[in-house]
């Protein structure tokens, strides 16, 4: 993802507030400098520096990949959208970012074998769906390990922590 283009959609977010960027520091527990440079286009956030903005903004994730609506739109793997973690061992390639219409978003992702990512708890009331299409999936979920394999599901409430291990697989959350 472009760092400025994230900039601009979390200053545009922050005016339309009404929110200082102290005030938005005090919401989202990341520092003002950090959010000044974001804002900039000078620092390129970590997705869980954006998972703290948009939990505390209430916002989705995707808020900040928008696309204009179509009547109907196909999905692709854009490099320059991508959202890389763990040193690039995890990579999430929003698929269909959030539509409030829908109340839905969909990203790809892929982990690199033995890699583990920790997720921030989302919204109260956001549902995950994840469905593994290689490798297997264990993921821990409000402190309950969970085993997936390929043509598997889950489906859970996401406002608990969360962490994943090994998989590539597509993931759907409801808000």
């Amino acid at each position: 993802m472009q760092s400025l283009t994230i900039g601009r959609e979390l200053k545009s977010l922050r005016q339309s507030r009404g929110l200082t960027l102290d005030e938005l520091a005090a919401l989202t527990g990341v520092s003002k400098p950090m959010l000044g440079q974001i804002e900039r286009g000078q620092s390129s956030p970590t997705i869980n520096v954006l998972w703290k903005i948009s939990t505390g903004l209430k916002i989705p994730l995707s808020f900040f990949c928008r696309q204009p609506e179509t009547e109907y739109t196909v999905a692709g793997f854009s490099e320059k959208e991508m959202i890389k973690e763990e040193d690039g061992g995890m990579r999430a390639y929003p698929l269909f970012p959030f539509n409030p219409a829908r109340n839905l978003e969909v990203f790809y992702i892929e982990f690199d074998a033995g890699v583990m990512h920790d997720s921030l708890p989302h919204v109260a009331g956001v549902e995950e769906y994840i469905l593994p299409v290689q490798g297997t999936l264990k993921m821990v979920i409000g402190g309950k390990e969970v085993f997936l394999q390929e043509r598997q599901s889950i489906r859970f409430g996401a406002d608990v922590p969360i962490c994943t291990n090994f998989c590539k697989f597509i993931n759907f959350m409801l808000y």
